[in-house]
C-alpha cells in the first residue's frame, strides 16, 4: 500500500485512461496542481486506447512536477506484467483484452511477441513494476475496482482489488472510509456515499476522463476526442 505522505493541499482523483494521451493532456493542464497537492491516479493506463506509450511517458513527465503521485495498479497493467513475464496474472488474456494496441505503441509486433520485454523502454518498466494496489487517505481509501464489502482492510487480497465488480458496487462496506475506485466503466460518476465513489466513465469506449478535487467537490472531465475539459460541482458530504 502507498503511504500518506501530506495532508494539507488538494487531493485529485483520476480514472481509467486506457492508452489515450490526448485527453490526459488536456486534463492535467487544466487541473496543474501545486506543490502541496496530491493526485492519485487508479490505474488501467494501458490497453484498447491509441497510445500506451504515450500514456506512461506523459505520466512519467507529470511524476517530475511539483505534485505528489500515487500510481495504483489496474487489471490490465497486471495483465501486461504477466505478459511480459514479470510478476502478475493473467498474462495469457492480455492480447484479447486490449493488449494487442500497446504493444503496437511499443513497436512490438506479432512476430516478436515473446521478446515484448526487451521493446519497453527501462523507465517504462520500472514505471509498471512499481504501482502500488491501494492508497489510504483518510477519509478515502483509492483502489482500481473496489474492496470485498465484509472484510478490512488488512483483510483484503490484491486479486479483489483489482478485479472485484458487482460483489462491491452493489454493497455497503465495513471500512470507515469512503473507497474510490475506476474498473467498472460507468455513464457518469458513481456517488454512494458514505460507502463509494466511481470513476471510470469510459473515456475508451467513447465517455469521459474524469478527475475529482475533493477539498472543494469539483468533477474536472473531458470527452473522448476532445481538449475541452468541463468542471462541475459534486456533493461528496
Amino acid at each position: 500500500m502507498a503511504k500518506k505522505r501530506k495532508s494539507n493541499g488538494r487531493l485529485f482523483a483520476i480514472g481509467d485512461i486506457h492508452g489515450c494521451p490526448d485527453e490526459l493532456g488536456a486534463l492535467l493542464g487544466r487541473i496543474a496542481p501545486r506543490a502541496e497537492d496530491t493526485v492519485v491516479f487508479v490505474g488501467d493506463y494501458v490497453d484498447r486506447g491509441p497510445s500506451a506509450r504515450d500514456v506512461v511517458e506523459q505520466l512519467l513527465e507529470f511524476k517530475r512536477g511539483p505534485a505528489e503521485v500515487v500510481f495504483l495498479k489496474g487489471n490490465h497493467e497486471d495483465m501486461m506484467l504477466s505478459f511480459l513475464g514479470l510478476p502478475g496474472h493473467y498474462g495469457d488474456s492480455f492480447l484479447f483484452n486490449g493488449g494487442a494496441a500497446t504493444l503496437d505503441s511499443y513497436g512490438v509486433s506479432e512476430g516478436n511477441l515473446e521478446s515484448a520485454a526487451e521493446y519497453l523502454p527501462e523507465p517504462h518498466l520500472k514505471f509498471f513494476r512499481e504501482l502500488s494496489t491501494s492508497y489510504l487517505r483518510p477519509p478515502y481509501l483509492f483502489v482500481h475496482a473496489g474492496i470485498v464489502p465484509t472484510r478490512h482492510l488488512d483483510e483484503q487480497n490484491v486479486e479483489d482489488l483489482l478485479w472485484i465488480r458487482q460483489e462491491f458496487i452493489f454493497s455497503p462496506h465495513v471500512l470507515g472510509e469512503t473507497v474510490v475506485f475506476g474498473h467498472t466503466p460507468m455513464r457518469g460518476v458513481m456517488l454512494d456515499l458514505p460507502y463509494k465513489i466511481g470513476i471510470d466513465t469510459g473515456l475508451v469506449y467513447g465517455g469521459m476522463l474524469t478527475c475529482i478535487e475533493f477539498a472543494e467537490g469539483v468533477a474536472y472531465q473531458v470527452a473522448r476526442g476532445s481538449r475541452e475539459v468541463k468542471s462541475q460541482s459534486i456533493r461528496l458530504a
